[in-house]
């Protein structure tokens, strides 16, 4: 499995534009609430567990496993969008669909905007793992504009640096 410092390295060299990372911001958490909801209702279960859960879960370890920290603050953000993704299911079969689809679309198109901006291809074009690096980019882009964890961003961008000049990543940068 690759590190933290490797995902976000190369989740970053697509994310380079300030504008496309904004669109991320509010792109993303559209996208994850979109699934909640349309996981939500009717209740799918899979081995007895409820599949929203289980995706919560399985999203959940992946970022613990590449940083505790990281992974708690995604713990929480998971759990704040599930939950809203729920409550939004719960309000009756037409705003569950009609919430769910035009939330995922609607964060799409947002995200696809902000590509344009960057004249690149979304990350998980190339690695489906970028789907699950996203969320995680953004925690990690708010980390480091409070001047948190440092070192990790100073890291990120000497891979970046030798990759291309101009690198972004973070209000440091």
């Amino acid at each position: 499995m690759r590190t933290l410092t490797e995902h976000l390295t190369q989740y970053a060299a697509y994310h380079q534009d300030k504008r496309n990372v904004a669109t991320h911001f509010v792109g993303i958490p559209l996208i994850v609430v979109a699934v909640a909801t349309l996981l939500s209702h009717p209740q799918l279960v899979v081995l007895g567990v409820p599949a929203s859960a289980l995706l919560v879960a399985w999203f959940g370890i992946f970022y613990l496993l590449l940083d505790l920290r990281f992974g708690l603050a995604m713990a929480v953000q998971l759990a704040v969008f599930f939950a809203c993704g729920q409550w939004l299911a719960s309000q009756g079969s037409v705003t569950w669909w009609l919430g769910g689809v035009g939330l995922f679309v609607l964060g799409w198109v947002i995200q696809f905007v902000g590509h344009y901006f960057e004249g690149k291809k979304p990350a998980f074009v190339d690695d489906l793992v970028g789907l699950m690096v996203g969320p995680l980019f953004l925690t990690a882009e708010a980390a480091f504009a409070m001047g948190l964890r440092q070192d990790l961003h100073t890291e990120i961008l000497r891979r970046l640096g030798a990759q291309a000049s101009g690198a972004r990543l973070g209000a440091a940068a």
